[in-house]
C-alpha cells in the first residue's frame, strides 16, 4: 500500500488522524482545509505541504482521506466546477470518513471509478481521543478488494475495522449508530434534568443509573459533563442534528415513523438555533435542567 497520504478537512478528527498516521511512519504529503491558516499550521507540524487547491492534494498523494462536514461539503470537494479531488486522479484511493448520506458515498464511488480511481467509506464511531490514539471504530463500505488493499492504513487508525458491505451500506449503519446515541443523549439529559428538579443528588442518580436498566455508554461519557456543565466539544450538537436528519431521511424512504428520533433532532436543532451548535452533544442538558438555558 503506497504511503503518501493527503488529508482534506482538518477539524478535530481529520487533524488527529493525520498526526496518528505520521506517528505510524506514513508520509502525510499534503493537507487542505478551507481555512488555509489551519492547513499551514498542521503542514508545518507534520512536514507536509499546505495545498491551496484540492487538485494539488490529489497530485501529491497516493491516498486521500477526507473528513468534511456534510453532503454539500462532500459534493463540493469531489464535484466542484473549478477545483476538485478527481482532477487527474487515476490510480488514487479516496477514503471518505465524514458522516454523510449513503447516496453521496455512492455518487463518489461511481465518479472515482469513472476517473480511474477508487473510493471507500470509512465511517467512524469514535471521537477525538480515539482518532489521536489510533483506536477508532471504523465501518467500511465499498469494494471488498479495495478494502483489503487499504487495510494497512485503516488498521493504524483503528482498533476495530468492520467491513460492512458495498458503498452506502456503512453509511446506513453509521446513521443508525448516531441516531440511537443521540436519542440516548437526549433521554439522559431529561432524566438528569428531572432528578435535578426533584432535588436529588445527581452523583447518586448517575451511580444508580449505571447499575440498572438506565445504564448506557452515553451515561459514562456524558453524564458527569451534563451535571457539571462541561461541554467541551468531542461530538458537536450541530453534527448530532445533522446525523439525526440523515437517519430520518432513511426512515422516510422506507415510510417509517420514528417519533423519538424526530423529537431528538428537534432538540438538537434548538441548540443550533440558539447558537449552541458547537457545544458538545452533552450540551443538550442546557435545554432540560431547571434554571439553565
Amino acid at each position: 500500500m503506497p504511503s503518501k497520504i493527503g488529508f482534506v478537512g482538518l477539524g478535530r478528527m481529520g487533524a488527529n488522524m493525520a498526526r496518528r498516521l505520521k506517528d505510524c511512519g506514513f508520509t502525510v504529503s499534503a493537507v487542505y482545509d478551507i481555512n488555509h491558516d489551519i492547513a499551514q499550521a498542521l503542514a508545518l507540524e507534520l512536514g507536509a505541504s499546505a495545498s491551496r487547491t484540492l487538485a494539488e492534494v490529489t497530485a501529491a498523494a497516493d491516498v486521500v482521506i477526507t473528513v468534511v462536514t456534510d453532503d454539500a461539503a462532500m459534493r463540493s470537494i469531489f464535484f466542484g466546477e473549478t477545483d476538485n479531488l478527481l482532477v487527474d486522479s487515476e490510480g488514487r484511493l479516496f477514503i471518505n470518513c465524514a458522516t454523510v448520506s449513503p447516496t453521496v458515498h455512492l455518487e463518489v464511488e461511481t465518479a472515482a471509478e469513472e476517473a480511474g480511481a477508487q473510493a471507500l467509506e470509512g465511517c467512524m464511531a469514535s471521537s477525538i481521543t480515539q482518532a489521536r490514539e489510533g483506536s477508532l471504530y471504523l465501518m467500511i463500505g465499498g469494494k471488498e478488494a479495495v478494502f483489503t488493499m487499504a487495510r494497512p492504513i485503516l488498521e493504524n487508525l483503528a482498533s476495530n475495522v468492520r467491513y460492512i458491505g458495498n458503498a452506502g451500506e456503512a453509511a446506513k449503519v453509521k446513521a443508525l449508530v448516531n441516531m440511537v446515541m443521540n436519542i440516548n443523549t437526549a433521554a439522559l439529559a431529561e432524566g438528569l434534568g428531572l432528578a435535578s428538579a426533584l432535588s436529588l443528588d445527581l452523583g447518586m442518580i448517575r451511580e444508580v443509573f449505571a447499575q440498572t436498566g438506565a445504564h448506557s455508554r452515553v451515561l459514562m461519557t456524558d453524564g458527569e459533563d451534563m451535571q457539571n456543565r462541561d461541554h467541551a466539544c468531542f461530538f458537536s450538537a450541530s453534527h448530532a442534528a445533522k446525523d439525526s436528519g440523515i437517519a430520518l431521511q432513511l426512515a422516510e424512504s422506507k415510510s417509517l415513523n420514528l417519533p423519538l428520533a424526530a423529537a431528538t433532532k428537534a432538540q438538537f436543532d434548538r441548540m443550533v438555533a440558539a447558537g449552541l451548535g458547537e457545544l458538545d452533544k452533552s450540551g443538550i442538558a442546557e435545554l432540560t435542567f431547571p434554571g439553565r438555558g
